[in-house]
């Protein structure tokens, strides 16, 4: 008996499974079946002409693009339509040009005294006994005041502009590295870049024309002459802020600054002088400056003493020292007949204003 599916004189010989093994190999997936593309004759077709049972369907022809590409299609030109017309309306306005940045305009004034400058080996002494008695040390001498916004800045921007302007006038007024000038860098270093020029200009080519003097951009003892006696720098003064315009804003500052100097070289037995040092400076921020922590130093007006008239301030400041007077010379000469010269001034130091010892 043959088995269940075979004929009843089994399974013809050399064929292992039967006929139908041969084809078990023969996978036609769906793929396979619809590339294949193939349609059947009809029975009139069939019986008029002797054509195989089938024939081959025509391929299909896509008439259009598919949704997705008809999609993108349209994006990309919504896309450049719009970019095309923000273009032509100019949405965004363009942001202001920036204000050009004023040159340093500085005037120097050595104040002469009108005897000889007192002096004792206690610098503490002199300071008790002079107007400077109440004046804090350093740079808790300039406090910040209280702070508010304006129209067009925020608490924080004029908070920003008045430590800023502390931190030029501390680094230019109490740094010791920049008094016995050593350094220029620390001063440097906060101003706009625009004013570099005029100030690198001003420490390589001194000039007493109100543009280029060093004593201007910041305090610096004649090395060569003297030297600090005590670092307790004593300091008093004010800075206010206002808002010029809408893209400026503005800080004055008015600080007197008191050092005690005695010789340079001398030991700590030589009696010491108190110099005296007025500061009033006008700065200015635009918002760059405010965001990069910068300034632009456009005022400087300094009265220092007791120097003598007749010894150039222009670079350093000559102090007279302990027991030395102002002499006899005068103001350097001027020439009405020069054009871009400054007129050279100065001033008398009242007695009032050194100490009594």
């Amino acid at each position: 008996m043959g088995g269940p599916g075979e004929p009843p004189e089994g399974a013809p010989e050399g064929t292992p499974g039967g006929g139908e093994d041969e084809y078990r190999s023969v996978v036609f997936d769906e793929s396979f079946v619809r590339a294949a593309r193939l349609q059947e004759y009809s029975a009139e077709e069939r019986i008029a002409d002797h054509a195989p049972a089938v024939r081959r369907r025509p391929p299909v022809r896509r008439t259009g693009l598919p949704r997705q590409a008809l999609a993108l299609v349209l994006l990309i030109a919504l896309a450049f339509g719009t970019a095309i017309y923000m273009g032509v309306r100019h949405p965004y306005q363009n942001p202001a040009a920036r204000r050009a940045v004023e040159p340093l305009r500085m005037t120097v004034i050595p104040l002469a005294p009108q005897g000889a400058v007192p002096g004792t080996a206690d610098p503490a002494h002199l300071f008790a006994h002079s107007p400077a008695a109440q004046y804090r040390v350093g740079a808790e001498g300039i406090p910040l005041p209280p702070s508010r916004r304006t129209a067009h800045f925020s608490d924080s921007q004029v908070v920003t502009a008045l430590s800023t302007a502390k931190d030029y006038i501390v680094r230019s007024s109490l740094y010791p590295e920049v008094l016995t000038g050593q350094q220029v860098r620390p001063v440097r270093m906060l101003l706009d870049p625009a004013q570099l020029d005029q100030f690198d200009e001003s420490f390589t080519h001194p000039a007493a024309d109100g543009r280029h003097a060093p004593t201007g951009w910041l305090v610096r003892f004649d090395p060569a002459r003297a030297e600090l006696a005590d670092r307790g720098i004593r300091v008093q003064g004010t800075l206010q802020a206002a808002e010029a315009d809408a893209a400026t804003l503005e800080v004055t500052a008015d600080h007197t600054f008191v050092y005690a100097l005695r010789p340079a070289g001398a030991d700590a037995g030589t009696p010491a002088s108190l110099f005296t040092v007025r500061r009033e400076l006008q700065f200015r921020f635009d918002r760059d400056d405010l965001r990069l922590r910068q300034t632009q130093l456009i005022v400087s007006y300094v009265q220092a003493g007791p120097l003598s008239c007749g010894d150039d301030s222009t670079n350093h400041l000559r102090p007279l020292l302990a027991g030395q007077t102002a002499g006899t010379g005068g103001p350097a000469g001027t020439d009405p007949y020069a054009t871009g010269g400054a007129t050279a001034l100065c001033g008398s130091l009242a007695a009032s204003a050194q100490p009594s010892v």
